[in-house]
């Protein structure tokens, strides 16, 4: 068996796709952490923001060096910048072995086998235009981990004038729901307890073939596995939230009280210029009929700052919706240009000094809004299943609560995989600090085995 080793950058997506250049090269290939030891080495690749493009470089310039020290040593980049650049990749990092796009993951056998025979690089950034996801069987997780992602679609048509997905992703794509539910069973058959669905839009997933359910039928779907504990998705875009998906917050019992909605602005000027279709007040309904259906529903979300021709007006407009919204967490970014997208080209290029100081105020502003949501549960008993160990402390373990916050706390017994009931007696912006005794932990643990 060769070695492989995968250093993965970017989105939960990316992280997927890893999970599958593994199984596709599973048959003669073993993953190994360490890649002074591999006879593969494969970057797979963001390319949302430059900031995510420069470390790729960074990255590969670490690999050249052991390409040096052991020229048999294949390396390769993969994801979205792979499919961005092509081969202008290989022009720029001459060691290159390989360069493909997403897409060519399940194509991965056949360009090693070719690099071997014949030597020299391969690249491969083919975006077949009815590209159909190939179905492969459910990887085997390992080590006990407790959640999954799984892609029910990918790629995007929606072409905000920001974003470079379209370009490296292709059009959107549904995979057949029957082999999305092969792979959530096989997933928590082999422990998986808390499963998320992905895809650029899952809103949007099945309107383009011909039988395919909606999404919220295939939440129902997916939800009904039994051993299925939770339930989440992203991401979703604001104009594609549906009625029936709404509703499927109040009607499915396994489905998590979290929702990612993506805003990126609150002006309704620069929502415009981004190509969003819908306006401020648009999405504030949306997050009041999402509340009315499930009051315990938490949220999160992304910005952009200094978007072309952001005002201080605009970006005060973005403050106050945050105070409006009161998400419980933000994922906020400076906008940066890409490749093939229009909003490279607009006017009104806000200088680096000023998106530099409105992230840090927004960022600052969120914190307050956060810790103040997250201080409403010091006092309170919060259901959290355990995923492993505490980053922070390795004495204690961690897992998530419906609302999809972090929640450590110290246990006498090894509870991973199980739901448990924490007091909470500490919050802070990043995770909530709980306590679990061992009654808490004998009674929960019946509880546990009735779900």
């Amino acid at each position: 068996m060769k070695r492989l080793y995968i250093a993965t950058l970017g989105c939960q997506m990316n992280e997927y796709d890893s999970l599958k250049i593994a199984q596709v090269l599973s048959r003669d290939h073993v993953v190994t952490d360490t890649p002074e030891d591999a006879d593969l080495i494969l970057l797979n690749t963001c390319s949302i923001r430059e900031k995510a493009e420069n470390k790729v470089y960074s990255l590969a310039g670490r690999f050249r060096l052991l390409k040096e020290e052991r020229p048999e040593l294949l390396v390769g980049v993969c994801g979205c910048v792979a499919q961005q650049e092509g081969a202008r990749l290989l022009r720029r990092l001459p060691f290159l072995d390989l360069v493909f796009g997403p897409q060519g993951i399940y194509r991965l056998p056949e360009m090693l086998d070719a690099v071997r025979k014949r030597g020299g690089p391969c690249c491969d950034t083919r975006l077949v235009k009815d590209y159909v996801i190939p179905c492969l069987d459910p990887p085997v997780l390992g080590g006990g981990s407790v959640k999954a992602f799984v892609t029910i679609m990918q790629g995007c048509d929606n072409f905000c004038t920001y974003c470079v997905v379209p370009y490296v992703r292709g059009r959107e794509t549904s995979r057949p729901p029957e082999d999305i539910i092969h792979e959530v069973k096989g997933l928590v058959a082999t422990g998986a307890r808390d499963i998320t669905l992905l895809g650029q839009n899952v809103n949007s997933y099945g309107k383009k073939g011909a039988g395919f359910p909606s999404f919220p039928e295939l939440l129902k779907r997916v939800a009904a596995i039994p051993g299925l504990f939770r339930l989440r998705f992203t991401t979703s875009h604001p104009r594609d939230i549906s009625d029936a998906l709404i509703r499927s917050f109040a009607e499915i019992p396994n489905l998590c009280d979290h929702l990612h909605l993506p805003v990126q602005s609150g002006s309704d000027r620069i929502l415009s210029r981004m190509n969003r279709h819908y306006t401020r007040e648009q999405y504030l309904e949306v997050i009041r009929r999402l509340r009315l259906a499930c009051p315990s529903i938490t949220f999160t979300t992304d910005v952009i700052v200094g978007f072309p021709g952001e005002t201080d007006e605009d970006f005060r407009e973005t403050m106050g919706l945050l105070s409006q919204v009161e998400y419980d967490d933000i994922f906020a970014f400076k906008y940066s240009k890409r490749p093939f997208t229009r909003a490279a080209d607009l006017d009104g290029q806000v200088p680096e000094e000023v998106k530099q100081e409105r992230l840090e105020i927004l960022l600052a502003h969120q914190r307050g809004i956060g810790l103040r949501r997250h201080e409403r549960f010091v006092g309170q008993e919060v259901e959290v299943l355990v995923e492993g160990r505490s980053k922070a402390d390795l004495n204690e373990f961690a897992g998530r609560t419906r609302g999809n916050h972090v929640v450590n706390f110290p246990s006498p017994t090894d509870c991973v995989g199980r739901c448990v009931t924490v007091p909470i007696i500490q919050a802070s912006y990043h995770s909530l600090k709980g306590t679990l005794k061992n009654e808490d932990f004998r009674s929960m643990a019946r509880r546990d085995e009735t779900l």
